[in-house]
């Protein structure tokens, strides 16, 4: 182990080796246990003398900062409390963040259980089940994606392409043609790390400081909150039980942003007239719509509707979507199919910000999705996700039936249940919370007066036992809550 330790000169010199080892063990950076370099080493690393640096170990020894084991070396002690750092002055030449960043914790919030939590029943948005994930299959693609990635370049490490490695973008382009009647090529997929990323580049390379980017309203606070990093003026656009009213969308906006499929957070699909609406509206004043499909692919009622990527004559789409809601967030793998005309600065955006994405995890991805793995999973997760949303329904109509009142969402993995007259949001998720259930309220949802009084309801990451105990459970709280 190598010791960053500065001399300042000759003076003093067990002084200052002294004082920056302490000072590295009280504040933390020298952890418990952790092993120091020999005196011999560490005189050897600082030029100094080993009776200086024995000098130095025997001081912090005698003071307990340091243990020794006979034949196995120094060692930091343990039980040492890190105590708090001197405050620093404040200094009119202290580095400050543009004045975005000061509002930006509120506009990203999205309604979460308290860090230290810990619920018999919690229902949080996009979660999904962790559980039933084949994970067998994956480490089998996780091995052979090692074997390519060691195989790669000849054995000479390089950078790779910005827009992902082929096999994954193979896999997402069939995938697509064959779901959501997308066609694209593979070379049209960008890979990224998430969704957000993806919505980030495209934004990076469409919108500059000043320009208006419409977004729903209620609507997704991450989207919002980029938008607005990148110094874009936000419109918020209301929706209705046919999704973005198209008529309030202001004429200068330059982005459109939406998720027709399943509306963040409500949940209603974007009615086929809506859609051409908006894509003729595109056309007119020259704007880029970005359809986010975050969980498109989970329907449960009527037939598949069409994505807007699907009906775009005029090159104005951006597609977006994630593997965060098919199979687990901490993936970190998203992908764009941006309009032909947006393929080589999306490109060049990658490659700017962080070169490409990860390749074994894209590698392994692409194995199970061309071996007919994902296809398999996705069959199971919307099995038991139907079940589960069944059970929820079947709660909130039933027992539940007097304070909520599902609102109409075909697909997903989280539905909204409004409020009925004499409940309050606020109350009734704290009182929730307290009997250790999580719902959420959807009022963060809305940047101005909320229109609606109601919880979100995630079912993706819970059983059907969970369902049915956590909102009995809740059912027995409803009463009490009547105004």
């Amino acid at each position: 182990m190598e010791i960053h330790i500065t001399l300042e000169g000759r003076r003093d010199l067990t002084g200052q080796i002294y004082r920056q080892l302490r000072a590295g063990i009280v504040e933390g950076r020298l952890a418990a246990n952790a092993r120091l370099p020999s005196t011999r080493d560490l005189a050897a690393q600082l030029n100094v003398s080993r009776k200086t640096t024995l000098d130095v170990f025997e001081r912090l020894i005698a003071e307990g900062f340091l243990r020794t084991r006979a034949g196995d070396g120094t060692f930091v002690a343990e039980g040492l409390a890190r105590l708090p750092a001197a405050p620093l002055e404040p200094s009119s030449a202290s580095a400050r963040a543009a004045g975005i960043w000061g509002a930006m914790p509120a506009g990203m919030s999205i309604p979460m259980p308290p860090a230290d939590a810990r619920l018999d029943f919690d229902f949080k948005g996009g979660v999904t089940d962790k559980r039933l994930f084949p994970w067998d299959v994956w480490r089998r693609c996780i091995n052979q994606a090692l074997r390519t990635q060691q195989r790669a370049g000849g054995g000479v490490a390089t950078y790779r392409d910005p827009g992902g490695e082929q096999e994954l973008r193979l896999g997402v382009s069939r995938y697509l043609a064959f779901s959501r009647a997308v066609v694209c090529n593979w070379q049209d997929v960008v890979v990224t790390q998430g969704a957000q990323q993806a919505l980030d580049l495209v934004a990076r390379v469409v919108i500059q400081p000043g320009d208006v980017v419409a977004v729903e309203e209620p609507g997704y606070p991450p989207a919002r909150a980029l938008f607005a990093a990148l110094g874009a003026k936000l419109a918020h656009v209301p929706v209705d039980r046919e999704g973005l009213v198209v008529d309030r969308l202001p004429k200068h906006a330059r982005l459109v942003y939406v998720t027709p499929s399943h509306q963040f957070p409500l949940g209603m699909p974007m009615s086929l007239a809506r859609r051409v609406e908006l894509l003729e509206w595109a056309k007119r004043h020259g704007a880029v719509i970005v359809e986010d499909d975050y969980d498109g692919e989970f329907r449960f009622e009527g037939r598949p509707v069409e994505s807007l990527k699907s009906l775009d004559r005029a090159g104005l789409v951006a597609y977006v979507g994630t593997f965060s809601k098919t199979l687990f967030p901490d993936l970190r793998i998203g992908y764009v199919v941006p309009p032909a005309s947006l393929r080589e600065p999306l490109w060049t955006a990658k490659r700017a910000g962080d070169w490409h994405s990860c390749m074994l995890t894209q590698t392994a991805l692409g194995t199970f999705m061309l071996n007919g793995e994902f296809a398999k999973h996705l069959r199971r997760m919307h099995k038991a996700y139907a079940e589960r949303r069944a059970t929820l329904i079947d709660l909130l109509t039933g027992e539940l039936g007097e304070a909520f009142e599902p609102m109409p969402a075909t697909a997903g993995i989280h539905l909204v249940a409004r409020l009925a007259r004499g409940w309050d949001e606020d109350e009734v998720v704290k009182a929730a919370l307290d009997a250790s259930i999580g719902v959420y309220g959807i009022g963060p949802f809305y940047a101005g007066e909320r229109r609606e009084q109601g919880v979100l309801i995630g079912y993706g990451g819970a059983s059907v036992e969970s369902i049915d105990g956590g909102f009995r459970r809740l059912a027995t709280l409803m009463p009490g809550l009547r105004r």
